[in-house]
């Protein structure tokens, strides 16, 4: 038989979870009409509070799981890197928890008793982790991700505006053959750089073309890969937009391979802006993400989630800035 969630006690009650949480717990904020219904609607289901999750709620470790990728990938010591620092501003000890670290045990890992709280930086947006954490009355957010339907805080870069300000960069330079190297759809960030792309440049007449666009994951090799088979066409494109930075040092890297000139021959643009594409060696033009500021937000929403747990699930978008570096100039003359 299939195990009664709060989410099911939601749909029959007609409110959201957060509400049923809050109802179940009596705690401020739902009306006694709204509680009423929410416990007729549970007591129908059989529904059984998590004594797991009360239990999390009264005794604190002050230790914060921060589930992340393996440090292999540049980008996630930027990032953990701040999570860490601001933890501590609020006396809080983080311990990193890799995805192998979950592989085949999963919520256990998180859900055990060893941490007041959970921030997750890596997940898919078809994860089932954030609803089990939910289940489990475990306090989460998301950092650099959200779902497609908000059912847990979450605090990620302001990745349309991004990519509407690299589209009217390239048509000011007067780019019209474009190509990009996007991250994997299942993420919200590979999706959303690769749609709010597309739709910016469409505003200014310019169709992104089937060939031109590749997919893989944020890695430099994917990067390489990509960039070799897009610059060896006969009909390459005069700039590449790239789903981060580290996708876009692996297409300057195939741009030498084959003995293009960066922005000469090629504009090369990333996203992100991690301490590396500031190095003089590389001088990428690429999107800043405030990742002090993604930490200091996420961290915000999860100590209050923990103080005050049950509240309305939010989205907090960090703004970005383009900053213009060596790596973008108008496309070759014919």
């Amino acid at each position: 038989m299939k195990k009664v969630t709060s989410f099911d006690v939601a749909r029959l009650a007609g409110v959201s979870q957060p509400t049923v949480s809050r109802a179940l717990r009596n705690l401020p904020g739902t009306s006694p009409e709204t509680r009423a219904r929410v416990l007729a609607a549970a007591r129908e289901l059989s529904y059984v509070v998590s004594d797991l999750g009360r239990g999390l709620s009264t005794t604190r470790t002050r230790r914060i799981a921060v589930v992340s990728e393996e440090l292999t990938n540049p980008f996630y010591p930027e990032l953990v890197e701040p999570l860490r620092r601001e933890l501590a501003r609020h006396d809080l000890r983080a311990v990193l928890v890799t995805d192998k670290d979950l592989a085949g045990v999963g919520i256990d890992v998180l859900a055990d008793g060893s941490y007041d709280g959970v921030i997750l930086t890596t997940t898919a947006r078809n994860s089932t982790l954030p609803r089990d954490l939910t289940e489990r009355e475990m306090p989460h957010v998301l950092v650099n991700r959200v779902l497609d339907i908000a059912e847990s805080h979450s605090c990620t870069a302001d990745n349309p505006a991004g990519a509407r300000a690299i589209s009217a960069l390239l048509w000011e330079l007067g780019h019209r053959d474009i190509g990009t190297i996007q991250g994997p759809v299942a993420t919200s960030t590979g999706r959303e750089r690769a749609e709010a792309l597309r739709t910016g440049l469409k505003d200014y007449g310019i169709a992104l073309r089937r060939e031109l666009l590749v997919r893989g994951s944020f890695s430099h090799d994917d990067g390489f890969r990509g960039g070799i088979a897009m610059l060896e066409r006969p009909s390459r494109p005069s700039a590449v937009v790239c789903g981060n930075d580290v996708i876009a040092m692996g297409v300057l890297s195939a741009a030498r391979h084959l003995g293009l000139a960066v922005p000469g021959d090629l504009t090369v643009i990333g996203f992100d802006d991690i301490p590396m594409a500031s190095w003089p060696l590389i001088d990428l033009t690429t999107v800043r993400c405030d990742l002090d500021g993604l930490a200091r937000d996420a961290v915000r929403m999860l100590t209050w989630e923990i103080e005050t747990p049950g509240g309305e699930p939010q989205v907090r978008r960090v703004p970005v800035e383009l900053v213009l570096r060596s790596t973008h100039a108008p496309p070759p003359a014919n």
